[in-house]
């Protein structure tokens, strides 16, 4: 069976209000995933998630697991919406001669939602990662002042603690980079966003609307509720954890600040060489399972909202005659 035509405002507004719903919930594990993902072997601040989490909470408050968060919560409603719409778009437009999609024409579909996204998607990433990394490179600086006082000290408790550098806010990020290096500056990192997005709507779509397939009680009804959020939390996994190597390169690549000693790239291939001499291949899976859980219930809740049409009642209550 074909898709249905889409009611392009409604998916928008779907798209939006799932991406704020599940930005809000999963972000810390984002940040932690971020700083995993950037920390090399010569500077190890955090053995885990957890470890991350209790750390950033102890040295920076509960709400330092949210920096960042305004840009993707300003920022996603655009690219999920974007992303959402692109797909049901594609998959319209390819399914007009009335026959089911073929896998191919699925991956496709995803293919064409995923280049979409990276308009918003770079420098959303961009501004975010610089934001979520300030904390590590800021405790980073800190542990070796200290070391240094105790050092100088001969092991002595340090006088006086050295006053915390401002951090940037994504204003001035925005301003900096502009002024340094016009548009290009908010869209670096560009080629390594669509090697990693595209892969994951081609992998992700096609698992998605198959898995909800086989929930669904007969041919052209909708699956359940729990069926759509299940598979978009098992396709949203699934893709995440199979372009996470991307996602490794690109948040390196993106980053403008380094620790001590880390290493600096010059593009996507000598990113992931410097990686795999340096770290090793298991560093191209840092930040996996962190990935897994924030894409599983994102996409899940995005699939949700999608499923539910609750843009399509809002404009439907809008709409109706006034008496």
């Amino acid at each position: 069976m074909a898709d249905k035509q889409i009611s392009l405002p409604a998916k928008l507004i779907n798209g939006g209000i799932a991406g704020l719903i599940g930005v809000t919930c999963v972000f810390p594990i984002d940040l932690a995933k971020t700083r995993l993902q950037n920390q090399q072997n010569g500077q190890r601040m955090y053995t885990s998630m957890s470890d991350c989490l209790i750390k950033t909470i102890r040295s920076e408050g509960y709400f330092g697991m949210y920096r960042g968060a305004a840009v993707n919560l300003t920022l996603v409603t655009p690219e999920k919406a974007i992303k959402l719409a692109a797909n049901d778009f594609f998959r319209y437009q390819l399914s007009k001669d009335g026959q089911k999609l073929t896998l191919l024409q699925e991956m496709q579909a995803g293919c064409g939602a995923g280049t979409c996204q990276v308009i918003v998607t770079t420098p959303m990433e961009m501004l975010k990662i610089q934001l979520q990394d300030a904390g590590r490179i800021a405790a980073q600086k800190k542990l070796l002042d200290t070391q240094a006082q105790l050092s100088a000290q001969g092991g002595a408790q340090p006088s006086m603690e050295a006053p915390a550098a401002p951090r940037p806010t994504a204003t001035q990020l925005t301003r900096d980079l502009l002024r340094s290096r016009g548009i290009a500056g908010l869209y670096k990192g560009l080629g390594a966003t669509l090697l990693r997005d595209v892969p994951f709507s081609i992998v992700y779509f096609p698992l998605f609307a198959n898995l909800n397939q086989l929930g669904c009680p007969s041919s052209g009804e909708k699956s359940p509720f729990y069926v759509s959020f299940l598979a978009g939390c098992v396709a949203g996994s699934a893709a995440a954890v199979a372009v996470n190597p991307c996602d490794v390169v690109k948040t390196r690549l993106q980053s403008l600040q380094r620790g001590l000693n880390e290493d600096t790239y010059t593009g996507f291939l000598d990113c992931a060489r410097k990686i795999l001499k340096h770290e090793g291949p298991a560093a191209f899976l840092k930040g996996a399972y962190c990935r897994a859980l924030v894409i599983a219930p994102l996409f899940g809740i995005a699939q949700v909202v999608y499923f539910l049409g609750i843009a399509e009642t809002l404009l439907e209550l809008l709409q109706r005659p006034q008496h």
